[in-house]
């Protein structure tokens, strides 16, 4: 067994601070002692910028365990708490937080005896990456440098190491087949598992799933099918049965979308079900597609390498080439790159290794071949299951780069979210933000600026000398592109001084906004304005940035054209590598055309009639009193018209899935509302649909308690509330809240108090950590408890004991933005009205929440809702026959702390009593 590191170590919680000495006891200490020591000499530490949170003191470093372990096991996760790291090492855990400074020396010791052994899996390059490591000052380096051997043979560059794809033929069109119901059946019998429950709901499911994969009988008219399946039925396996059915038998790709990452995980170790690793081939027949944005660039972290990045980003940028050649497919959001890495560098140091902005030289890059974004795009035009999310889908469907690859066979798993999904990829947003990412996707570097960022003169270089019209198109382009906001444009803008007519625009816009503005210019919340009867400086304004962006469109449309003619007329030089960079260039230009277009349209509607289709506004976007942009927006009010013309109409068969596709009030189920957000009206389309209730016994283990003596606003009585329940339940608790500010309120308030009864309490938008792994550590220990907003609301699985109670803040109310206001108002004329509108709102929002909570048959606990104005026509949104209760606090805490099961029993009674006292 290894030797504890002798090395001091520290420790920082709300419970307290404690030190250890190198060879010495644990003591504990107060924070400024904590920090004298540090600045002292190099400490052990965990999560350095979590521990420097807690001090109090931003400018903490010390030696993180964190960064070790992902130099020792790049591409391996570690939930990243002292109880983590101890699982993920074959340690001891730590009783308490007092022995967590011993247990920091005794992972360091492992860590590092790691080095000497001859089972380290991941040795090769690690003696090349340490010795560029020590010439930047890693402080892990010296420490490292002794029990890091240097090969015998020197190790190759890790561009070198990498495997190339090869180019692979088209594959043909799908055989149209018919797949049976009894075969779907039996492929399921096998998918689940000889031996295991039979469940009717998913059989029913399945047969159900495989209408979407029957031949097409006409144009324009996919067979489409809303099944909402609740959860325990089994859904996955439920359209992974025929889906699979179908690839092999047709030959054709089953796309299956979703729109959390953590569903993407589950999916794909649920496909091992239906499919080997790999082909007998070599290649895969699942692969994992996500955005441009969310991959490893290989140019970008050659720059960084070589000196683009300084400090400790380059510190990043050498951790993440260790783990580049051992990662399975370069996926840094969400893949096998810890989530937690990149926070440990507080600068975005991760998204500046990805392709943020489009600037891709695609064949023109050294790398090409060995590009994990082009392996995954190639993988998956041969795959016969491609696991992607619901914004990927769309815009492949919309301006995919090869016709041939995109989806027709399409499943949206979490369906009830295509709406917003569609909404945010057809919505226009001419910002500041924006402009300036197009004037350097056009412009290039200018000035001071770090980084590889490659203008359009420099990515089309040889073809702009070849062609000289290209050439005069790219300058023209270049020297229009100055009408576009430049660094610090928003300065500009705050002190009235804008320069040129886009930032004059943008000058206005924040003006106007400022101007109409009612709301108090609260802090931390953004503000908006609707776009009629402004005054004529700004549609004066809006005309003049109208011409500046047509005259940056039309050269742009001329280059299109020249490369087009490269093309069709192809010079000697232009081999195989270069046919491909210059049509990777053209479908970059055509989504620019498209953006440019979708301004001009936007700005040419301001001080004229408003279309009907389209909901227009100015906003100023703050957080925390900071501006950070402004900007013109437009969204479709009925955002499912352009996702019915662009995805439904070319696809042959489309499945929309959720365990919450449909509202459900005092009638039942409302299918008719489903129907009209699913897109087919658009078509004249009438789509099928199924329903599976699902097996689990909510009025047995599950109760809904709405606290009745919270006063709305007041926070200290709130913050006491979570404390006492998080107390009652002994952690476990996922706490949502509607806005930021109050969670960081109820947090700053209890988080030490409940430390110090071994409860430990994390926060989104305060534990500088990244939500998918709050979630990790959140799961792996039953004694923790989540604050969070939205993004927890619907992302989280955790089965189990983990989370055993979820605590709402409020009733969840739509945000009154104008968006929300004229999808309102059109509603006021359906059926319910404008009240119906919004009731179906908050109770999808309470029904996603609640389906937190039972994730499994064996789970069970309470959903508390600390509202005493909660209306009783919003108790639909809960599973049938689920208890509830209107109590007071101290009742909830003595129901929350005795659990489920201990307690009376009840049944329908106090959901009719609560529905006498409707409010």
């Amino acid at each position: 067994m290894s030797q504890p590191l002798p090395l001091p170590s520290l420790h920082a919680s709300h419970a307290g601070t404690w030190l250890r000495d190198a060879n010495g006891a644990t003591r504990g200490c107060s924070k400024g002692e904590a920090v004298m020591a540090a600045a002292d000499t190099p400490l052990l530490l965990m999560n350095a910028p979590l521990v420097a949170s807690r001090l109090g003191y931003p400018d903490l470093s010390g030696l993180d365990l964190l960064e070790l372990f992902a130099f020792i096991h790049p591409a391996k996760f570690c939930v990243p708490t002292p109880k983590g790291l101890a699982h993920a090492l074959g340690l001891e855990e730590p009783t308490d937080d007092a022995g967590v400074p011993l247990l920091l020396q005794q992972a360091a010791g492992a860590l590092v005896a790691t080095c000497e052994s001859d089972d380290w899996a991941e040795r090769e390059g690690a003696w090349s990456s340490l010795q560029s490591l020590s010439r930047l000052r890693w402080p892990w380096a010296n420490v490292l440098a002794p029990h890091v051997k240097k090969p015998e043979k020197a190790e190759k560059w890790l561009f070198t190491r990498l495997p190339e794809w090869e180019e692979t033929p088209e594959r043909p069109q799908p055989a149209q087949v018919l797949i049976e119901e009894p075969q779907i059946e039996a492929h399921l019998e096998r998918l689940t598992g000889e031996g295991a429950e039979k469940r009717e709901g998913q059989r029913l499911y399945a047969r159900g799933a495989g209408h979407v994969f029957g031949p097409r009988d006409r144009q324009k008219r996919p067979h489409v099918l809303l099944a909402q399946a609740g959860t325990g039925i089994g859904k996955t396996l439920g359209y992974l049965a025929p889906a699979s059915l179908w690839a092999a038998q047709s030959g054709g790709t089953v796309w299956v979308s979703t729109y959390t990452k953590n569903l993407q995980r589950q999916l794909r170790r649920e496909s091992a079900r239906a499919w080997p690793a790999t082909r007998p081939d070599g290649s895969p027949p699942v692969v994992v597609r996500k955005g441009r944005e969310n991959y490893l660039c290989l140019l970008n972290l050659e720059d960084a390498l070589q000196g683009g990045f300084a400090g400790r980003p380059a510190i990043l940028a050498h951790l993440v080439a260790r783990w580049a050649a051992y990662s399975q497919d370069g996926d840094m959001i969400g893949g096998d790159l810890p989530g937690w890495l990149g926070t440990l560098f507080r600068k975005r140091g991760i998204a500046a290794l990805t392709d943020q902005r489009g600037e891709c030289v695609y064949a023109g890059c050294p790398h090409y071949r060995k590009c994990f974004i082009e392996r995954s795009a190639r993988n998956a035009a041969q795959a016969d299951l491609v696991i992607a999310n619901h914004a990927l889908v769309m815009v492949n469907a919309a301006r995919g780069r090869d016709l041939a690859s995109r989806p027709t066979r399409i499943v949206f798993d979490e369906g009830h979210h295509v709406f917003d999904a569609a909404d945010s990829t057809f919505s226009a947003a001419l910002t500041g933000q924006e402009a300036i990412e197009l004037r350097r996707w056009i412009i290039g570097p200018e000035r001071n600026s770090r980084g590889r960022r490659r203008g359009l003169a420099a990515r089309l270089a040889d073809v702009a000398s070849y062609d000289e019209a290209g050439g005069d198109a790219v300058e023209a382009a270049i020297g229009a592109a100055e009408a576009l906001p430049s660094d610090g444009w928003l300065g500009r803008l705050a002190e009235a001084a804008p320069s040129g007519p886009l930032e004059e625009l943008l000058g206005q816009v924040r003006a106007v906004t400022y101007a109409r503005d009612e709301s108090g210019q609260e802090a931390g919340y953004g503000i908006e304005t609707e776009t009629s009867q402004l005054p004529g400086e700004l549609v004066e304004a809006a005309g003049t940035a109208a011409q500046a962006l047509a005259q940056i469109r039309q050269p742009l449309l001329k280059l299109a054209g020249r490369l087009e003619a490269v093309l069709e007329d192809a010079p000697d030089w232009l081999d195989g590598q270069g046919r491909a960079r210059i049509e990777g260039a053209r479908h970059s230009l055509a989504w620019r055309i498209d953006l440019i277009a979708a301004w001009e349209a936007l700005l040419s509607r301001l001080g004229g009639p408003a279309d009907p289709e389209f909901v227009d506004w100015l906003a100023v976007d703050r957080n925390d009193a900071r501006e950070f942009d402004v900007g013109l927006y437009r969204h479709w009010l009925d955002p499912m018209k352009p996702f019915a013309k662009v995805v439904l109409e070319p696809a042959h068969g489309v499945m929309l899935t959720s365990a919450t596709l449909t509202d459900r009030d005092e009638s039942g189920a409302d299918w008719e509302h489903a129907i009209a957000k699913s897109g087919t009206p658009h078509l004249d389309l009438l789509p099928k649909t199924a329903q599976a209730d699902s097996p689990f016994d909510y009025a047995g283990r599950a109760e809904v308690l709405i606290v009745t003596d919270i006063k709305r606003g007041d926070i200290p009585a709130l913050a006491g509330a979570y404390a006492r329940l998080i107390e009652a339940s002994d952690g476990g608790v996922l706490g949502l809240f509607t806005a930021i500010r109050r969670m960081r309120a109820v947090y700053g308030r209890i988080a030490d108090r409940l430390a110090r009864a071994g409860l430990p309490l994390y926060a989104q938008h305060v534990d500088p950590i990244d939500t998918g792994t709050l979630t990790d550590i959140f799961r792996d220990d039953a004694r923790a408890s989540l604050l969070g907003t939205d993004a927890l609301r619907d992302g989280v699985d955790v089965p189990g004991r983990s989370l055993r109670c979820v605590v709402m803040e409020s009733v969840p109310w739509p945000r009154p933005t104008i968006l929300h206001r004229a999808r309102r108002a059109a509603a006021a004329e359906e059926a319910g009205g404008a009240q119906r509108y919004d009731d179906r709102i908050i109770r999808a929002r309470l029904a996603q929440a609640f389906g937190r909570l039972i994730r499994s048959k064996d789970d069970a606990g309470h959903f508390v809702v600390l509202s005493p104005a909660f209306p009783s026509r919003l108790l639909s949104a809960f599973p049938e026959g689920t208890p509830v209760h209107r109590v007071t606090l101290d009742e909830a805490l003595k129901r929350v702390e005795r659990g489920i099961g201990a307690g009376e029993a009840e049944t329908g009674a106090a959901r009719e009593e609560a529905a006498d006292s409707d409010i």
